[in-house]
């Protein structure tokens, strides 16, 4: 009976060792950026846009000067040098509808909240339909890694734009959401973060009240994730999708280059300190499309805009086996983001609504 029982007790333990030598990521960083399309992520810029008077800001020479290229592969990296050498090389990269991988949104509004919500919930919630939807009923995925006892407390969230605040329902969830004008620090900010403050209240305001510009929120994530270590980070970056609505090419094409240089200082960041090195994963995604059917639609999103349900997504890390551009024919929706992200933690992410299966060709074989 000894021998068995002793024999039973090995045999798990060399289960759970395997088990735990096979998980290696500790932390995990999810980034968004608004309403971005997938056509400029994968074909570069476009000159049906670039040529147009009303969306060049009279500056197509920048644009092309910037971002064109010979092909499509050199213009997209023009515009996301770090996601086309470096996420492409040792990451995965998914939504090039032109080779048949398609990712979608499943909700039918294909706008910002309730896109969000999907993201962070792993689930469609019929009832969230408008942007200035109350806070969300719906536990989410940031939460419930919070919860989890090796990492509690080590969760925080930077937005742009401050319905953040409700779409994470951070009353109830528990986690710092710091979105738009919101102060870092508390009551008790360190220098930098009253200079952050700062800065931020006494900047340029073209989105009024309701949005910061990205470089405040960029640093407010950065000085977090250098001081306080978190192991849950998530930043939601906003000007891709304002400019949009402007119409302004230029600083659209602008602000995705600009995310793109953040993604490597992060990146760089994560991967020079002892704490995050080859334990981060990055998790990159949007909140819904735009149009280009129609191409003055380019500027519009919502269930009326012909494609504005097409997304992307990419992610690198030590999960995550390095396939760069899939190009395999495929439908993902973004529900199951929720799950990929819990799976990428080594956890199963459950709550008191349906949560879609992880999308399983991310994982290492």
């Amino acid at each position: 009976k000894n021998y068995t029982m002793k024999k039973l007790f090995l045999t798990a333990f060399v289960l759970i060792s395997f088990i735990g030598s096979a998980q290696k990521t500790e932390n995990i960083i999810v980034i968004t950026t608004d309403g971005f399309r997938w056509q400029e992520v994968f074909k570069g810029l476009d000159p049906a846009i670039a040529n147009d008077k009303k969306f060049n800001q009279g500056d197509s020479t920048y644009i092309y000067k910037n971002y064109a290229g010979a092909d499509y592969a050199s213009s997209r990296k023009k515009i996301m040098p770090f996601f086309w050498s470096e996420i492409v090389s040792k990451g995965q990269i998914y939504g090039n509808r032109d080779l048949g991988n398609k990712v979608d949104v499943a909700n039918p509004y294909w706008f910002s909240y309730p896109g969000y919500s999907e993201i962070m919930t792993g689930n469609v919630d019929l009832k969230v339909n408008s942007n200035s939807y109350k806070a969300n009923p719906n536990v989410n995925i940031l939460e419930y890694l919070n919860q989890q006892p090796k990492i509690k407390g080590k969760t925080a969230a930077f937005g742009a734009w401050d319905a953040f605040d409700r779409i994470l329902n951070e009353e109830r969830s528990g986690f710092p959401v710091i979105s738009a004008f919101d102060n870092v620090g508390g009551s008790k900010p360190t220098a930098t973060q009253k200079l952050l403050n700062d800065m931020r209240n006494n900047s340029y305001k073209p989105f009024n009240e309701s949005e910061c510009l990205d470089v405040f929120t960029h640093y407010q994530a950065m000085n977090e994730l250098k001081t306080n270590k978190p192991k849950v980070l998530y930043v939601a970056y906003g000007e891709t999708d304002e400019w949009a609505h402007h119409g302004q090419y230029k600083s659209y094409l602008d602000a995705a280059n600009q995310v793109d240089k953040w993604i490597k200082e992060i990146w760089d960041f994560v991967q020079n300190d002892p704490q995050y090195k080859n334990k981060t994963t990055i998790f990159i995604t949007v909140d819904h499309g735009r149009g280009d059917k129609i191409k003055t639609q380019w500027t519009d999103h919502g269930s009326d805009i012909a494609g504005a349900s097409q997304i992307w997504f990419a992610a690198m890390g030590p999960e995550i086996a390095p396939k760069g551009e899939i190009k395999t024919e495929s439908q993902i929706y973004q529900k199951q983001f929720a799950q990929t992200i819990a799976k990428i933690m080594g956890y199963t992410f459950s709550a008191d609504h349906p949560v879609d299966t992880e999308v399983k060709e991310v994982f290492k074989k």
